[in-house]
């Protein structure tokens, strides 16, 4: 017995052709849309970028070569301007003024930790009445513009003998960045799942125990946000350093104006100051891009 095969192509619909022209279409438009924005990105990247490699390439130049109009890109490089930085020519030691800085900023960063977890946990696992309009509260006293505060904050150093002290920079900087951190950690804490929490209280932990042991593992990146920009504030804060700071508590950016002088302006060792100024900064962002992002979408999407 003989099975006859029917070789007949199946007969395509004319709208079965047109949704697939469609779609191919819409693939098309997709595709050169991404491209268009992945070389918006890289562009925008670069635009960012140079103002940075820039002051990199200007800090190994000599103070004549960097005050040419227009800038040199072939002139002689030179390690000078970092010796004279780092106080081999006699100048001033920045590392009094990096120390500074690095306390005032880590000690501060931490403080606001201490405090904001366990803010930011009644905000958002055990929400009070009203806790929008706290969060409001918390976020209006950013309002107010800095050099508003300064004069009664000023009096109030001079009356208790803390001008020129770290620990009352320290102090400034715990109180100006704990707001943010408020904000900031209530949305991250707010995507810890409840019934983990639940299940600890069930096993007899206490508060303490629930918030270093449970919850902050699970909002590592929203925490490590957070860090960073509080670190990143304090580092590179100047009013309250240049007016309630002299010599002994000095911060790396009052450090920096002392540059800027009424006998000119020395561009190579400016950029070489704000080069090396800012790598603390830069690699601690660097160390914790991953953190980071992770830690700023968290509660972008539902």
């Amino acid at each position: 017995m003989s099975v006859v095969r029917s070789t007949a192509r199946p007969t395509v619909r004319p709208q079965d052709r047109q949704g697939r022209q469609d779609r191919r279409e819409r693939q098309d438009r997709r595709g050169r849309r991404g491209i268009g924005l992945g070389v918006a990105a890289w562009l925008a990247g670069i635009l960012f970028f140079l103002p940075i490699a820039w002051m990199a390439l200007t800090s190994f130049h000599s103070e004549e070569d960097a005050a040419t109009n227009p800038p040199s890109l072939a002139a002689p490089l030179t390690l000078d301007g970092y010796r004279e930085f780092f106080g081999s020519g006699g100048g001033a030691s920045p590392w009094p003024s990096l120390i500074n800085s690095t306390v005032a900023s880590v000690a501060s960063t931490l403080c606001v930790l201490v405090l904001a977890l366990p803010a930011a946990y009644a905000l958002s696992i055990r929400p009070v009445k009203k806790w929008t309009d706290v969060l409001f509260f918390f976020l209006s006293t950013k309002m107010l513009p800095v050099v508003a505060g300064l004069l009664p904050i000023y009096l109030f150093a001079k009356n208790t003998d803390l001008l020129d002290n770290i620990w009352l920079l320290v102090l400034l900087y715990t109180s100006m960045n704990l707001p943010i951190a408020v904000w900031m950690m209530q949305s991250f804490l707010a995507e810890v799942p409840k019934p983990v929490i639940e299940a600890a209280q069930i096993d007899g932990a206490r508060l303490p125990t629930i918030l270093t042991r449970v919850v902050a593992p699970i909002a590592l990146p929203g925490i490590a946000a957070t860090s960073l920009i509080c670190f990143i504030f304090s580092w590179n804060e100047l009013l309250f350093a240049r007016v309630l700071t002299g010599v002994v508590a000095q911060t790396a950016p009052v450090f920096l104006t002392g540059f800027i002088t009424s006998q000119g302006l020395f561009l190579a060792k400016v950029c070489t100051a704000s080069l090396v100024i800012s790598l603390p900064v830069l690699a601690a962002g660097f160390a914790a891009q991953d953190k980071l992002v992770q830690g700023l979408s968290l509660g972008a999407v539902k």
